[in-house]
This record gives C-alpha cells, structure tokens and sequence, in this order.
C-alpha cells in the first residue's frame, strides 16, 4: 500500500510540473502573439523574465526549451533567447519532422493531402510563375532520359513539384508540400521500379501540368495536377 502511495504522489508530481509548464509555455505564448515581443526581440534575463511573468525558474527553462523544439525561441549561449522570424517555413519544420516518422501504413493518407494540396498550388502558379521560370522548368524536365536511373526520375520528380509549390507564392502552402514529400518518396520509388511505363506517364503528365501553367488555365493546371497526383495514389492502393 504504502509503495502503491508514493508512485501516486510520483505520477501526481509530474502532472503537476507538466502543467506549470504548458502554462510557462502559455504565456510567453501570449507575449508574442499579443505583439509585446516580436521576431527577433530579445527575451529579458531569464531571473527578470520569471519574475515578470510569476513563474519559477525551471518552469520557465522548461517552457524555452520547449518553445525552442518548436523554433519559436532561438537560445544563443552566452548571448541570450530570442524570438525567432516565425516565418512559417521554419515553424514547419515541426510538422515536416512528425511526418517523417510516420508509420508505412499512413502514406496513403499523405497521398491524400498532396492530391488537396498541389492542385491548389500548380492552379497558383499559373498565374503567379514567371515566363522564365516556366522555360527553366521545361529544361529541367528534359533532364530526364531513357537510361536515367530511377533516383535521378525521382529527384526530378521531387524538384519538380518543389519548384511549382515556390512558384504559388504562398510560403505556407509551399512549406507544407514539401513537408509531404519525404512519406511519398518511398512509394514514388517503388512505382518507378514495379510499374513499367510510369516514367514516361509521369513525364506526360508533368509536361501538361506545365503547358497549363504557361497558357494560364489554371483549373487546367488543377485537373492535371489531380490527376497526376491520384494516379500514384490509386496505383499504391491496388498493391498495398
């Protein structure tokens, strides 16, 4: 019984500490997003912040090194804490690393979110990518030849899609796209080699996305784009 007691109190205590420091977390929280601190303003000491805001100094190293992880905070030693650009490229780093611990099982799922999401982006890019742009994503999908190996396919495959997520110009968006490549590229390559003709179907179907873009047709582009995402997809369901 009396062993029983103190794990209790144990798993009492670090509920109690992991809730101090969500609420650590919270307030500096608060600071940046009410504009009191901005990117890169500097945090005061960590003695007068802890003051400043009533918490106890290791909740508050708690809650920076847990706002750091997230790239909100940058700690610089022997210089001090700063707000980060929070530019969402960065913020997303996060995300980008929770999906590529992903399960196998899931990938489909990122398939799923890519046919949402590059549509959207291939539809932006017609009317935001530049004439030269467009020219120098022509050259680099002649890249591609017959006796190019199926890493070299899939880099320009990846490169690809990355250049027209860029040219939708939402940071967003585009930070997102490419946070979905790294689960994909595994089934992306098991096409390349089971599938006989997919390369030169994915070559088709870049060069239409493209020729959308160029004559600014962007639900052209969106059609093509959905098509071309769904045909991975689908292929990946029969064979899973």
């Amino acid at each position: 019984m009396h062993t029983d007691g103190k794990s209790s109190d144990l798993s009492g205590l670090k509920r109690s500490g992991v809730a101090v420091t969500d609420d650590a977390i919270d307030k500096i929280k608060e600071m940046i997003v009410s504009g009191q601190w901005r990117p890169g303003d500097r945090l005061p000491k960590e003695a007068d912040l802890a003051a400043q805001l009533g918490l106890s100094r290791n909740s508050l190293r708690e809650a920076v090194r847990a706002l750091s992880q997230l790239r909100i905070l940058d700690v610089k030693q022997g210089d001090g804490t700063y707000v980060t650009s929070l530019k969402p490229q960065l913020l997303l780093d996060a995300v980008s690393f929770a999906v590529e611990v992903h399960r196998d099982g899931s990938v489909l799922e990122f398939f799923e979110v890519r046919r949402m999401l590059e549509p959207a982006a291939a539809a932006m890019a017609s009317s935001r990518m530049s004439d030269e742009e467009v020219e120098l994503l022509r050259l680099h999908l002649a890249k591609v030849q017959a006796d190019s190996t199926v890493e070299e396919l899939v880099a320009n495959d990846l490169e690809f899609h990355q250049r027209i997520a860029e040219a939708s110009g939402n940071s967003v968006l585009c930070s997102l796209i490419n946070g979905l490549a790294s689960p994909t590229l595994r089934g992306r390559l098991w096409r390349g080699v089971n599938e006989e003709g997919a390369w030169k179907r994915t070559q088709l179907e870049h060069r239409s996305i493209l020729d959308a873009i160029a004559s600014r047709q962007p639900e052209v582009a969106r059609a093509w784009a959905t098509v071309h995402i769904a045909g991975v997809e689908q292929w990946l369901r029969k064979v899973l």
